[in-house]
């Protein structure tokens, strides 16, 4: 059973949704004992760090998280959830993450052609560059969907994939039993089926 963490930011139910089109169980919650038995999580998210930071602090998902995590049992971030994922963010302001990967949050109009609209919305190829077993039902340079105005930075360890707009932007990232996508799985039509069916396995 996945369990999808809700601390009232995401897209919940078209994640809930996606894992029903893959034959796979998973349940929207903020009950840790449902998480504690869970097989793997989803962390969501949608909106400004600060905010959402706050929001997973102040429901006491932030520890629940770290504490699953410290078990072993597979994560996977998804857009802001995965910006979470990491030490800290430059998003207005300097703010703390989880910590579960190391790097930080920054903005993409800082490393983009100035001339390239913000946020980074649409379709984009990956470009692998570590093997991970979220890509294994997948090929370089399938097209995935984003909509992001900042990225992963300083985490070229935990770097699986990138994506082009002018430079090189994290995609997906992988640490031990967390992984992250920029990107949305449960927008990125058959190609995201694909890796949520890779995460249900791992």
């Amino acid at each position: 059973m996945i369990a999808i963490i809700d601390y009232g930011v995401g897209n919940l139910f078209s994640l809930r949704s996606s894992f029903a089109a893959i034959g796979s169980e998973a349940v929207v919650t903020d009950d840790p004992e449902v998480i504690a038995k869970a097989d793997r999580l989803i962390l969501p998210g949608v909106g400004a760090f600060e905010d959402a930071a706050k929001k997973l602090r102040d429901s006491g998902m932030a520890e629940v998280v770290k504490h699953e995590v410290k078990s072993g049992k597979p994560i996977m971030g998804i857009c802001l959830g995965m910006q979470l994922l990491f030490d800290k963010s430059y998003e207005y302001g300097e703010h703390e993450g989880l910590g579960l990967i190391h790097g930080s949050v920054k903005p993409i109009a800082d490393v983009i052609d100035k001339d390239l609209k913000i946020p980074h919305i649409g379709w984009n190829s990956l470009i692998f560059k570590k093997n991970s077993e979220l890509f294994k039902y997948i090929q370089d340079g399938d097209c995935v969907y984003f909509v992001h105005s900042y990225y992963a930075a300083d985490c070229d360890d935990s770097v699986t994939a990138t994506a082009e707009y002018s430079a090189e932007l994290t995609a997906s990232v992988e640490c031990d039993n967390v992984y992250g996508c920029q990107f949305h799985p449960e927008k990125s039509g058959e190609v995201g089926l694909k890796i949520l069916k890779a995460f249900c396995e791992i």
